[in-house]
């Protein structure tokens, strides 16, 4: 990692979150913070810039050197703040709305693997792809950032098991269950039931799954899924963008009973920095503002600019509640007491989010977050785990699964007629 001044990353935050809302660092917590992510990579495991520059950018990857300012829409993430952010490996998201299905999914997904690697391979002294830890530990030790692919719902295979082995083959090595809607095996978190948690086809996406070494990623599953998921796998699991419901009770987030499930099967919950998921008082003012703007709709049915103003109009009246970054510390030590600091990490979801916690606002944002913690007390060892050491023992632990499976058969297994 190429070494970043004191008064270049005050800059660089600055830039990245607003002057106002920028934190100073104390130059000796930010040396122990350099430290420490010099031996360990510091890996997130959700960025969704793949999917932003398909749909404000027209999928060009060019632009990105600096701040982003060449782009004509601000994104949070680009090459000097991924730097400024200590960044080591990056999980970059291939998603696609659930709402595509079939062989148009299948086609959308392969666009948005495109879209990723020629991001990764437009900036060579900067990005690297990684397929194993062991690529993760020599691209972080070269000064550059491991980048790695993940698919962010199961309705993106269409189905199909030969997509899910050749979506492996393209660097992809993890995949969320679900996203937002149900498919036609597993339920998701934000969706009506319709399996009970994991069907039997869905268990064989598993076990493929853990054949190929690819990571099982339950955000987005409901609960039953999650516990399901966590029964049937062979390799540990990942959440990759999902905070504790305790905290909140959002049905995005990871109730208590499934984080004591999770030390049993050795997974990570990667915290994620969207006030909605961290926050009851965000939350619900997004239940409110949403109220109002189908209010609005309904009495202005035939335009979209009054509506949008009034909703201007009434977040100005109703101002969002501030999130700061002592909110995502609750969350992360709540999962580390529940689970253990073994099971921890971070899933900015940045780029896929309209808003943050503030501070956190950029990639660039992350050593914000480690200082929190330092000043809570959190010990070196730990703080390592968090960053990256607990997501590289989850993935040589499925590289292992996978080599242990390597005289199985792949599956041929094929989704029951619908009904």
């Amino acid at each position: 990692m190429k070494a970043i001044p004191h008064a270049a990353l005050a800059a660089v935050l600055l830039l990245g979150t607003g002057a106002a809302h920028a934190q100073p660092i104390d130059p000796r917590v930010q040396a122990r913070i350099d430290r420490i992510l010099k031996q360990t990579p510091l890996i997130d495991g959700h960025n969704d810039l793949p999917w932003e520059l398909r749909e404000s950018h027209g999928r060009r990857v060019a632009g990105l050197e600096s701040g982003g300012a060449a782009l004509e829409k601000p994104v949070m993430t680009d090459i000097a703040r991924l730097r400024a952010g200590r960044v080591g490996g990056q999980f970059w998201s291939v998603y696609i709305t659930g709402t595509i299905l079939g062989d148009e999914a299948i086609r959308t997904t392969i666009e948005q693997i495109d879209t990723a690697r020629r991001l990764i391979e437009a900036y060579p002294g900067d990005l690297e792809l990684a397929s194993s830890a062991d690529d993760v530990i020599r691209i972080h030790r070269s000064g550059r950032i491991a980048s790695m692919l993940g698919i962010e719902g199961g309705r993106q295979m269409g189905g199909s098991m030969a997509a899910l082995r050749q979506f492996h083959n393209l660097g992809v090595r993890y995949m969320t269950l679900t996203h937002n809607q149900t498919t036609e095996w597993a339920d998701s978190a934000t969706d009506e039931p319709r399996h009970g948690g994991i069907s039997p086809f869905g268990a064989q996406v598993i076990g493929e799954m853990n054949r190929l070494g690819m990571l099982l990623d339950l955000s987005h599953v409901s609960p039953e899924s999650m516990k399901d998921a966590l029964q049937m796998s062979r390799a540990p699991v990942i959440f990759s963008h999902s905070n504790a419901f305790a905290l909140n009770p959002h049905p995005r987030n990871v109730p208590d009973d499934v984080l004591r499930l999770l030390p049993a099967n050795g997974g990570v919950v990667m915290v994620n920095f969207y006030p909605v998921f961290l926050s009851r008082e965000v939350r619900e003012w997004a239940v409110r503002r949403t109220t109002e703007e189908a209010r609005l709709k309904a009495l202005a049915p035939f335009s979209a600019a009054a509506v949008e103003a009034g909703v201007k109009q009434w977040e100005a009246a109703n101002p969002r509640p501030p999130v700061p970054v002592g909110v995502v510390a609750d969350h992360i030590e709540h999962i580390a007491r529940l689970a253990g600091h073994d099971y921890v990490g971070i899933g900015g979801d940045l780029d896929g989010v309209p808003y943050t916690a503030v501070g956190l606002e950029s990639v660039a944002g992350y050593p914000l977050l480690f200082a929190e913690l330092i000043r809570r007390g959190w010990s070196d060892g730990n703080l390592a785990k968090l960053a990256g050491g607990n997501v590289l023992r989850v993935m040589r632990r499925a590289e292992a699964v996978a080599v242990s499976m390597k005289n199985s058969e792949p599956s041929l297994a094929t989704l029951p007629p619908t009904p």
